[in-house]
């Protein structure tokens, strides 16, 4: 299927204000919204075919659950249709979840097919060998991913708008080897987390350390008293001396880095118990483990993530970058608590939707009307216009030149982390801009 291209004038185009306010009262009348628009937002006068999108994650599940990425799409979907739509497509999101389980996530791939999705935007699954199929099979772009599964950085579909899991830890292991010399790295033992001491490695030794050891953990557990102890033992900190302490003493220069998905909660409840008196052994993870709410939960300043080291994809959350996603929340997701403007799976999906809205409106500038699969992708492909997200990533693009040389992630694009620290109970900017990590990824060994 191929995007048609018409030369035939814009109807209604000599009056627009008379549309848009026709469009912005139906919409108030259904929606009990206003309609007040925000920058970079696309109406349009004339209503053409809608686009139908889906928007995928886990929810209720005993592991990591994203449900604030789809709750996210819908009230972006909410926001561009009370202006008309994307240059006159309004936006239909189907939403599924992927459950954690692979044959969920194959099946919500086969509806998105089966229900005409033109893409698949800003979802969440680790199962990337399961969903990716169905979408090829059919030319479905993946658009947007949180970069959870490899298939994201393999698959010619997939356009991921960060560098995944591998850009987290090897910024967090450059992170950390600024002021560690011993450390730790705590993760889930399963294939996901069979990369990540590599990865984390390839920080370290990049600023001439030593690399981690390798703790393993059960994804889902609750009490992890034993994979701290593992941890301290291993960074050289006496078992048997814990602390919360600024300073030194016989744990100086230990770190604990920790990326446990939502059970990192559990690992640092149980660092907590176990660390209450004496030196400081510094711990650190990487946000979509770590946010904000889990800061709060663990006690803010007086708890264990206080001086923490956090490497993230994008600026930290209270960025004014992010007050148009954040408005939008505020007046379209009506109260829904799935979302948390601080979340890395929202913005990530906030920043997924900011890509889809430029690829239709390039292909409405250039006379395609007919928003299809193989017209998204071409585009994407082509490359034509880089994308501007507000300045929440470098501007992307995804042409074959702009792929990075990444051994066994050939798709990114964006090879840039940012570090944030919690201080006073706060997640805030380690320092300002992003850090390119692609040359520490470049050099990474896989059998480090």
């Amino acid at each position: 299927m191929t995007g048609r291209r018409r030369s035939s004038p814009r109807p209604f185009a000599h009056a627009p204000a008379v549309a848009s306010t026709v469009a912005c009262t139906a919409v108030i009348a259904s929606l009990l919204s206003g309609c007040g628009s925000l920058p970079g937002a696309s109406g349009d006068s004339r209503e053409k075919d809608p686009v139908t999108v889906m928007t995928w994650a886990p929810e209720g599940t005993k592991a990591t659950n994203m449900p604030g990425m789809p709750a996210m799409a819908q009230a972006y979907a909410r926001w561009v249709n009370s202006q008309g739509g994307i240059r006159g497509h309004h936006l239909r999101v189907l939403t599924c979840n992927e459950r954690n389980d692979s044959v969920s996530a194959a099946q919500c791939a086969q509806r998105a097919v089966d229900q005409g999705a033109v893409a698949v935007v800003g979802s969440y699954s680790q199962f990337g060998r399961s969903f990716m199929s169905p979408l090829e099979v059919k030319g479905v772009p993946f658009i947007g991913g949180y970069g959870a599964s490899d298939e994201e950085f393999e698959s010619p579909l997939s356009y991921p708008v960060n560098g995944g899991q591998a850009s987290l830890l090897a910024g967090n292991g450059r992170q950390l080897a600024r002021d560690c010399s011993r450390v730790a790295l705590v993760r889930p033992d399963t294939i996901q987390g069979d990369q990540m001491p590599s990865l984390l490695n390839s920080g370290l030794e990049s600023g001439s350390r030593h690399p981690a050891k390798d703790i393993k953990a059960p994804e889902d557990g609750t009490d992890y008293s034993t994979e701290v102890n593992r941890a301290l033992d291993g960074v050289g900190a006496d078992p048997l001396v814990y602390g919360t302490s600024e300073a030194g003493g016989k744990a100086a220069g230990s770190c604990v880095t920790a990326s446990l998905g939502d059970h990192t909660d559990a690992f640092f409840d149980s660092f907590r118990r176990l660390q209450e008196d004496s030196p400081k052994v510094r711990v650190a993870s990487v946000l979509g483990s770590v946010g904000q709410s889990l800061v709060n939960r663990t006690g803010g300043r007086s708890g264990p993530l206080e001086g923490a080291d956090i490497t993230g994809w994008y600026p930290a959350a209270g960025d004014s970058r992010w007050e148009p996603m954040r408005k939008v929340i505020k007046d379209f997701a009506f109260n829904d608590n799935r979302i948390d403007p601080a979340d890395q799976g929202t913005q990530t999906t906030w920043i997924a939707y900011t890509v889809l809205r430029s690829l239709i409106e390039e292909l409405d500038d250039e006379g395609v009307e007919d928003i299809t699969p193989h017209a998204l992708q071409a585009t994407l492909d082509r490359g034509d216009r880089a994308v501007d997200t507000g300045g929440l990533t470098p501007k992307l693009r995804w042409r074959e030149d702009d792929m990075l040389a990444v051994q066994d992630f050939p798709r990114i694009v964006n090879g840039t982390v940012t570090y944030q620290v919690v201080r006073d109970g706060e997640l805030v900017a380690a320092q300002h801009g992003f850090v390119n990590v692609t040359k520490t990824l470049e050099r990474r060994h896989t059998d480090s």
